[in-house]
């Protein structure tokens, strides 16, 4: 193989490939931006530390608690990887938490990624439904995890899991 195409695939191993199983980059005027979760830095983490237990299945709850500090962190450690978050304007991204508070999500660092609005427009009625649906003992944990997930690493099933999710608040599976 010559050295060039080598590189070539290197370099495609190393920041392509994962930002890709991620769910992509997206390019704004500004530059881009995650389109899911870059698992170099967001792995997603549950809540070990909360006092409280939620739902008939009783998982720990951890109360918000993010501070201004934390969040601009989040957003340096993107900025390293070569996103163009803060160019885009703080407005259009929120910190997310990976797996939702709701569903048992911590606030460590790994579980906090900058979600642009084309993708919260996309996933925060999934994670809604799911806590929803946890509530009333209709949903496990780990389900609810896998759908949440499944839809911020991929954006093209987002619509799906939401569907299938009224569904099932509605009685139907």
């Amino acid at each position: 193989m010559q050295k060039g195409l080598r590189v070539g695939v290197l370099l495609f191993r190393l920041f392509l490939m994962p930002l890709a199983v991620s769910g992509g980059i997206a390019r704004g005027a500004e530059g881009k931006y995650p389109l899911g979760p870059d698992p170099r830095l967001t792995t997603g983490t549950l809540c070990q530390r909360g006092g409280t237990l939620r739902y008939p299945e009783r998982i720990r709850y951890c109360a918000r608690d993010v501070s201004s500090s934390e969040k601009d962190a989040i957003i340096d450690d993107y900025e390293r990887l070569g996103y163009s978050i803060r160019s885009h304007g703080r407005g259009d991204f929120k910190i997310d938490h990976l797996i939702p508070l709701c569903v048992g999500g911590s606030n460590e660092a790994s579980n906090l990624w900058p979600q642009h609005r084309d993708v919260y427009e996309q996933t925060d009625k999934i994670e809604q439904f799911a806590c929803e649906l946890m509530a009333q003992g209709k949903l496990k944990q780990r389900e609810a995890i896998d759908l949440i997930l499944g839809a911020k690493n991929n954006l093209g099933t987002a619509a799906g899991v939401e569907a299938r999710l009224d569904r099932m608040r509605s009685g139907r599976r």
